[in-house]
């Protein structure tokens, strides 16, 4: 089992036919094909990223998997997410950070733009919605972006929030943090 195996059993369980759903870093659309299948042709996707290559990787992924209709992938901060949505109308909203994979590793998510992009998030929700935060570090700002994350989820109200930070205990290296914050109902 690695993080993605275990956040997808979590997404599979949360996400439903007909849901809206944010990929807050499309990267090379992986997770945006992913979650396409989840909310089937009545769903909707909005995918986010800062770089023109991770939306074109995105875009070409979804069209050759005929997921173009269901998935929207948009060249913008996930930040600016409250721009595209309505407060409590998202389902589930999933971020994996860290650098494109196969791309340029001088840019990377920052804690900054990341944590407002959580808080943005979390209004988005619908009650009962989740959140799937991938803490991915390491390298030239990943362990300060983990630190500052890690130490601002504590802070989310309890009484309208439940957050859940698993750890690899027995992983070596830099094993990614999977953070699953749910809205209360």
């Amino acid at each position: 089992m690695n993080t993605l195996s275990l956040v997808h059993a979590h997404l599979r369980s949360w996400i439903h036919s007909g849901d809206f759903v944010i990929d807050a870093t499309a990267g090379n659309g992986k997770d945006t094909e992913f979650l396409c299948g989840l909310v089937g042709r009545e769903g909707k996707v909005l995918a986010f990223d800062i770089q023109e290559q991770a939306v074109e990787n995105t875009k070409k992924r979804l069209e050759e998997h005929g997921w173009s209709e269901v998935g929207e992938v948009v060249l913008d901060s996930h930040a600016n997410m409250g721009a595209y949505a309505q407060e409590n109308s998202v389902d589930c909203i999933v971020f994996n950070l860290g650098w494109l994979p196969g791309g340029d590793h001088t840019v990377f998510t920052h804690a900054d733009s990341t944590i407002a992009a959580i808080e943005a998030g979390l209004k988005l929700l619908r009650k009962d919605g989740v959140m799937c935060v991938s803490i991915y570090y390491g390298g030239a700002s990943g362990y300060e972006e983990r630190d500052a994350l890690l130490e601002y989820v504590r802070t989310i109200d309890p009484a309208q929030y439940t957050v859940l930070v698993t750890q690899f205990a027995n992983r070596a290296g830099d094993p990614p943090i999977p953070v699953f914050i749910h809205k209360a109902t």
